[in-house]
């Protein structure tokens, strides 16, 4: 329960308290950032003590590890930011981003696994058979799977969201759709000067596009939750041959801008991750709770 709880903890600060502009700008926000982590570990932790060491050695059980792992978050935070300011905004560098992501959370999941170990005195193979007995018969089991799949939907969602924007970046000049028409048009000038005839070739490009808009992209975050989330269902239940249905309807919805090559490798590269991470979710579900 308590390792569960801890990373619950530490997905919702991370990803339901952080506002986009929060983490493009993490250092002019540092102090909000780390007044809602000292908050939400703080509530978690304060779960703990109580329910499990009943009301016993505040320092040790509730002081000591809410200001190991604020702290320590704090300085795994910081270095990323250095990480990440390191690289150039180019398309290139999505996957380097995607790595620094993945490493910044596998190291506050250490964290939290290393407090429960120094603080609680919970060990590895403990924590193991507490894992595999989530479905199980102890007591806590309902708890502990209602914790799980909570986290399960934040991954599902948020996290592998971020993880799926990472690697995809932006579309090429923010077009959700571009057509291009030029236009090639012949004049031949004279009149006044035709004592000084010349022939003058004028080109007019026209272009037509749609521009991303805030609701169009709520729909594209939305579309990929409930994708993820539907993976997930059919994964754990063993219906695989459904997933290719949701992949069909989606290039079905988007098949007239499948046209643009740049489009298509955008659309197909989110999608294939999408899909990816929401099987890969699935499985573990289905390890661990069938």
């Amino acid at each position: 329960m308590a390792v569960l709880l801890l990373l619950l903890a530490h997905l919702i600060a991370d990803f339901w308290l952080q506002t986009d502009q929060m983490v493009k700008d993490k250092l002019k926000y540092l102090k909000k950032h780390f007044l809602h982590h000292l908050l939400v570990s703080g509530i978690a932790l304060a779960i703990i003590w109580v329910y499990l060491f009943e009301f016993k050695h505040i320092i040790h059980y509730f002081v000591l590890p809410l200001s190991f792992i604020v702290i320590t978050h704090l300085l795994i935070d910081l270095l990323k930011i250095k990480l990440i300011d390191s690289i150039k905004s180019t398309r290139t560098d999505n996957m380097k981003r995607v790595v620094f992501f993945l490493m910044n959370q596998v190291l506050h999941v250490v964290i939290i696994l290393l407090s429960c170990t120094l603080f609680f005195h919970i060990s590895i193979p403990d924590m193991t058979a507490s894992f595999k007995e989530l479905s199980g018969t102890s007591s806590l089991h309902l708890v502990n799977t209602v914790l799980f799949i909570i986290i399960v939907y934040i991954l599902a969602t948020s996290v592998s969201g971020h993880i799926v924007k990472n690697i995809v970046g932006s579309l090429p000049s923010e077009f959700a759709n571009f057509e291009g028409e030029l236009t090639l048009r012949n004049k031949m000038i004279d009149g006044i000067e035709r004592d000084q005839p010349k022939t003058e070739n004028s080109f007019t490009g026209e272009y037509h596009y749609f521009t991303y808009s805030s609701p169009t992209r709520s729909r594209g975050k939305l579309i990929g939750y409930i994708e993820r989330l539907l993976v997930i269902v059919l994964t754990v239940i063993g219906a695989y041959p459904s997933i290719a249905i949701i992949i069909a309807a989606k290039f079905i919805a988007r098949f007239k801008q499948l046209d643009d090559r740049n489009w298509a490798e955008y659309f197909l590269l989110g999608t294939l991750s999408s899909i990816f991470l929401g099987l890969v979710l699935g499985l573990i579900v289905q390890g661990v709770l069938m």
